[in-house]
């Protein structure tokens, strides 16, 4: 009587099991991607050359034999990409993007895919000022693909290059081991970048960088105007009514020397303003205890605005390299002639990192940091 009490319960759950086994069967497998899902983005931050993208595709259910989706690219997409996103971006050339691998290919038995590959190269060549996109969707597949995973959009926009800065207001700079700091000194072609932005002029002299009474880049001095940029050195002083800075906006800044014939430029926003002659002739020698950034002679010739990408160079740069929109931002540590290289993005403490050299910068009191998006739209 047992027996037979609990058979039909038995029959029931196995009868259950065997339906719910022919569902799975019967449900059609299918293709996803859910990195489809958002737009894939490639920042061009001005120095990366190309960026490689990867990924994989999967089935629900283990396909029976070895599965190939291939994936192509479709530049008619692009409208689709503007029309859901709101976006006007342009399709990415063709010279900029390279398939390595095309084809996923889902082994038998399986549900992942081997890896979808594909190369944006040229980053450098982009146009900063455009947003481009790539769509990258399934060419043909033996099993049916989501329809809204279906398509990747990858999209290639600038990266800001510079994120935080440095206020100098009321403080300053000096090297942290000048004696360590070699190869700043006795440089005859020299170079000197910086990005700056002044709040406010008004005192006598401010300060950029340099040794007082020695060979200092300094702003202002009596019976000049405070906005004007001088080149004081032990041999006397030389400046430029085109020298001048306003308030409120930034400066891509360059400074360059020339020992064996005084000549000494000046470039803002990568024009190249007068050239002059200085009477001083010896190289600049910043391998000491008297450089500073933001102060020369006493504190209250500081710099009352805010400083990043404060490099040394012992070569005096090219035209296009200091036209170049990009350079002012961002160089690579490794660059001919970099000798010291102060991003003054470090964000927090009082340590000013050098790049090139690790001749390291510490201010007099902690800076105030103050985050930016560089360069402006």
């Amino acid at each position: 009587m047992k027996f037979s009490l609990y058979l039909p319960a038995t029959l029931f759950a196995l009868a259950a099991l065997a339906s719910c086994q022919d569902d799975m069967e019967n449900v059609a497998n299918r293709v996803s991607d859910p990195g489809a899902s958002a737009p894939t983005n490639v920042l061009a931050d001005g120095l990366i050359t190309e960026s490689t993208q990867t990924f994989t595709v999967m089935t629900a259910n283990p396909v029976a034999y070895e599965t190939a989706i291939t994936y192509g690219v479709d530049l008619s997409l692009v409208e689709q990409y503007n029309a859901i996103y709101g976006a006007s971006a342009v399709a990415l050339p063709e010279e900029n993007f390279v398939f390595n691998e095309p084809t996923a290919i889902i082994p038998a038995g399986g549900v992942e895919s081997s890896a979808v590959q594909i190369t944006i190269t040229n980053l450098t060549d982009l146009d900063r000022n455009l947003v481009y996109v790539l769509p990258v969707t399934v060419k043909s597949s033996p099993i049916e693909v989501i329809p809204s995973q279906r398509t990747r959009y990858i999209v290639v926009r600038a990266a800001s290059l510079v994120n935080v800065v440095c206020n100098l207001n009321e403080n300053y700079a000096k090297l942290l081991n000048p004696s360590q700091a070699t190869s700043l000194s006795g440089i005859r072609q020299l170079t000197v970048q910086a990005l700056l932005k002044f709040d406010e002029f008004g005192k006598l002299i401010s300060t950029i960088c340099g040794i007082e009474g020695n060979f200092l880049l300094r702003i202002g001095d009596a019976g000049l105007p405070d906005n004007q940029l001088q080149f004081a050195t032990s041999s006397g002083n030389t400046t430029d009514a085109s020298w001048q800075f306003k308030t409120g906006q930034w400066y891509r800044f360059t400074f360059t020397y020339n020992a064996d014939n005084g000549e000494c430029a000046v470039w803002l926003d990568g024009v190249k303003k007068a050239v002059k002659t200085s009477s001083y002739r010896n190289g600049c020698n910043w391998a000491s205890g008297n450089f500073y950034v933001g102060k020369s002679y006493d504190d209250a010739r500081y710099l009352d605005g805010c400083i990043s990408e404060l490099r040394v160079w012992n070569r005096i740069l090219s035209d296009a390299e200091i036209s170049n929109d990009i350079q002012a931002y961002s160089v690579a540590v490794d660059s001919e002639g970099l000798v010291a290289y102060w991003k003054f993005n470090d964000g927090a403490g009082t340590l000013i990192k050098d790049y090139a050299n690790g001749y390291d910068l510490t201010c007099n009191t902690a800076p105030t940091w103050v985050e930016v998006s560089l360069p402006e739209d």
